[in-house]
């Protein structure tokens, strides 16, 4: 009887000690809701950042507007990555983030993209060229036109160059850039329009043409803490304005807006 009586103590020793241990008291993260075309590069970015501090990250991936909505909803995000900037005014207005901590931190491209065994190849897109006929029986994968971010730069470009009224009945609406990504890598879309970051990573498919960037509304990533985020969240934004962070985000395609602070 006493055995076990030391055995309970002993196990509540160990419990409640390690809930006040230091070790505990001290573990840190932070949870970053980044558009999906951020994934690869931000992960490196993330294990960097580990590495060094010690914080912790939780990265969650998806379209920029479905972040802003589960922010504007809520979710504890401590940081917010949009690939445009109408998604961060939208969290800013709805007083979701803290205004002087935002940046606007890379900028990217869009290209057309078919599987890799494709006949398609080298087309160039310019003033009046038949996004349609190119399809043929396919179809055209993006992001969702009316709110994700890729969508509505391929949508102002084609507009620009003539070529949407044509195409848009062709159009698989995808909910990200990567959902539209794996649909032409699969097959399943003759072409696809994706940043080019996003062409880079995915093995199935093939770049066949570059929009020019006057098709299309500037491509900005802007980035900044929320109005809740933890105090960290400022030692991982000046991290990504880093010398180390902008190396991994070149080494992406990402181009760095800004001169790096270290």
């Amino acid at each position: 009887m006493h055995r076990l009586a030391g055995l309970s103590f002993l196990a509540f020793t160990i419990l409640f000690g390690s809930i006040f241990s230091p070790a505990v008291a001290q573990d840190k993260s932070l949870t970053i809701f980044a558009a999906a075309s951020m994934k690869n590069a931000l992960d490196d970015v993330d294990a960097a950042y580990t590495a060094k501090t010690g914080v912790k990250i939780s990265a969650s991936y998806a379209a920029s507007s479905a972040l802003a909505k589960q922010i504007e909803q809520g979710a504890p995000a401590d940081i917010f990555v949009s690939a445009d900037t109408d998604w961060m005014d939208y969290a800013i207005s709805k007083k979701n983030i803290n205004v002087p901590t935002r940046v606007d931190l890379l900028g990217n491209s869009i290209v057309l993209i078919a599987p890799k065994d494709s006949k398609i190849d080298n087309v160039t897109i310019k003033q009046g060229f038949d996004l349609a006929k190119l399809a043929g029986d396919g179809k055209i994968a993006t992001g969702d036109v009316k709110a994700v971010p890729v969508g509505k730069y391929a949508q102002a470009a084609l507009e620009k160059l003539g070529a949407w009224q044509a195409a848009a009945p062709k159009f698989a609406m995808a909910e990200s850039v990567r959902a539209a990504l794996a649909l032409v890598a699969r097959g399943e879309a003759a072409l696809g329009i994706v940043y080019s970051t996003d062409a880079k990573i995915e093995p199935g498919v093939k770049i066949v043409g570059t929009f020019p960037a006057d098709s299309h509304p500037a491509i900005v990533y802007p980035v900044a803490a929320t109005a809740n985020a933890k105090p960290d969240a400022a030692g991982y934004l000046a991290f990504l304005k880093s010398s180390a962070a902008k190396a991994v985000f070149e080494k992406y395609g990402f181009r760095f807006l800004i001169t790096p602070t270290t």
